[in-house]
């Protein structure tokens, strides 16, 4: 279930989604990525079986697992660690379902967000691009900061998720970049 006091928390084994509609668990397949809500919105799906590389090429998401210490259950940095990202910052727009219980399911977490798939990348790109400018900003060294500052000056999240988006293909639902 969703945690105390979440969105979604509906005591039920329906989600609430963001919206007010409600979504069973056991309707996500691992190859879900939007959830064709009857509100009329796409509502983001992600679980944590899908590997961070369905945001981020995967020497991105090296330099982030080399970088970022995680301090929980978690062996890496990883999807829990981004979605977790998202939750802070629009906690109104993400529900999260702890199915760690559920073996008929195939994963333990998922999220959904009122977001479609691709807002919630440029959202996942933005925050992480966020992060890693505050991490630079306690870098001693101020070529280096420079250097950064002026490289996202010129990043443009939105032509950056097209681009990810059109480039990479799937085989299956785990998510490998090709």
């Amino acid at each position: 279930m969703a945690g105390p006091g979440a969105p979604g928390a509906d005591g039920g084994d329906r989600l609430e989604l963001p919206c007010g509609e409600h979504l069973d668990p056991h309707e996500i397949d691992l190859g879900m990525r939007e959830y064709d809500c009857p509100c009329g919105d796409g509502h983001a799906v992600v679980t944590d079986v899908h590997p961070p590389s369905r945001f981020f090429p995967e020497s991105l998401v090296t330099v982030l697992r080399e970088t970022i210490d995680t301090d929980d259950e978690f062996a890496e940095f990883g999807t829990p660690h981004l979605l977790g990202v998202v939750l802070e910052e629009f906690p109104e727009a993400v529900v999260v379902h702890d199915a760690s219980d559920d073996g008929a399911v195939g994963y333990t977490l998922v999220w959904v967000t009122d977001f479609d798939a691709r807002r919630l990348h440029e959202v996942v790109v933005e925050l992480v691009v966020e992060l890693m400018e505050h991490a630079i900003s306690h870098a001693d060294d101020d070529a280096a900061v420079s250097e950064f500052e002026s490289q996202m000056l010129e990043f443009d999240v939105e032509a950056f998720v097209e681009q990810y988006r059109r480039e990479r293909e799937f085989e299956s639902e785990h998510d490998r970049a090709l």
